[in-house]
């Protein structure tokens, strides 16, 4: 009997596979944009010997066209995570302050929607928790598209608000806080090992909006895994099955995530360079009033047009956090 061959082991062939696309996907488009560098430098040789306004016009928009793909491109190789590649689950939390607090989770959960459409991903709402008065109490993304993740991750950590508070009668500014977590997508071809006796499932009417049905059956789910004390809920569909499909994804991506978390404090200790984000690092401020100021406090990167930042135009720190610790990131 013949021995088995690499071909006749489908995981290892699927891993290698998707391993040779995406190295495929890194070496094309430099091969494209040399090329097209090569051809722009010749153009711009035959400019200089014979002047043309309007070719030269024509070239330096593609000159210039090229540099942002080149700028793009860079970007790109700053993503050097294991699994920076895949896609992202994005949660909020709304800290103390209530309704504050709650109105501005629901702000950063705008923003980061306003984001994935920039950046033409999918974006799906998992879990929603509405605010007693306003705003949220928490919210959990699936961001799908190459390299979410590698991106996201400069979100993690704690955000801060600063304004004039629109439910203060009295007008007075108040500084409100939301954590932001982001985990990489795992898919099933990730092996996560879940016990089920170490689970605790809940089921509980989901609350907000979904029309009646919603409000008489209790198909929400809430697992709980015991080991870890990791929470997830999800009350999105109307089927109880499909919530808890769902909820046990964001528990695999979560118990992914503190494996890698795991492993990389281990690299920490050892190479004490690493820089760790996490729940009470602020790592943005976002002022309102006296002043805007989006000041990012691990880059040292501030821009005033608050405005567009709440739009979605997070590129500017993502791009800072990239260049700084890009390089250093392995999770």
């Amino acid at each position: 009997m013949a021995s088995p061959t690499f071909w006749d082991r489908p995981e290892q062939a699927r891993e290698v596979m998707e391993e040779a696309n995406r190295l495929k996907g890194w070496l094309e488009p430099w091969k494209e944009l040399d090329q097209k560098g090569e051809e722009l430098a010749e153009l711009g040789e035959l400019l200089r010997e014979e002047p043309d306004v309007e070719l030269e016009e024509e070239w330096s928009g593609e000159v210039a066209a090229l540099a942002r793909s080149l700028e793009a491109l860079e970007l790109r190789t700053m993503l050097q995570g294991e699994n920076d590649h895949r896609e992202a689950i994005l949660t909020i939390h709304a800290g103390a302050g209530g309704t504050e607090s709650q109105d501005w989770a629901e702000m950063l959960l705008r923003m980061y929607r306003r984001w994935a459409e920039r950046h033409r991903y999918q974006v799906e709402l998992l879990d929603l928790q509405p605010g007693e008065e306003a705003g949220i109490k928490g919210a959990t993304l699936e961001v799908r598209g190459e390299s979410a993740f590698g991106f996201l991750k400069a979100e993690k950590g704690v955000h801060r608000l600063v304004r004039i508070s629109p439910f203060d009668s009295q007008a007075r500014r108040h500084t409100s806080f939301a954590s932001v977590f982001v985990y990489p997508s795992v898919d099933d071809a990730v092996e996560i090992e879940i016990d089920e006796g170490d689970l605790r499932v809940d089921t509980f009417r989901a609350s907000g909006a979904g029309g009646q049905h919603v409000n008489k059956t209790d198909s929400a789910i809430r697992i709980t895994h015991e080991p870890t004390g990791i929470v997830v809920s999800c009350q999105q569909e109307r089927s109880q099955h499909k919530n808890r499909a769902t909820a046990m994804k964001m528990l695999k991506a979560a118990l992914f995530e503190r494996e890698m978390e795991a492993r990389q404090k281990e690299k920490d200790a050892v190479e004490a360079t690493k820089t760790e984000i996490g729940w009470g690092n602020q790592i943005r401020s976002y002022v309102f009033q006296p002043y805007t100021m989006v000041n990012d406090h691990r880059t040292e990167l501030k821009l005033t047009d608050v405005d567009s930042v709440m739009e979605g135009d997070l590129d500017p720190f993502i791009e800072a956090y990239l260049k700084k610790f890009g390089a250093q990131t392995t999770a």
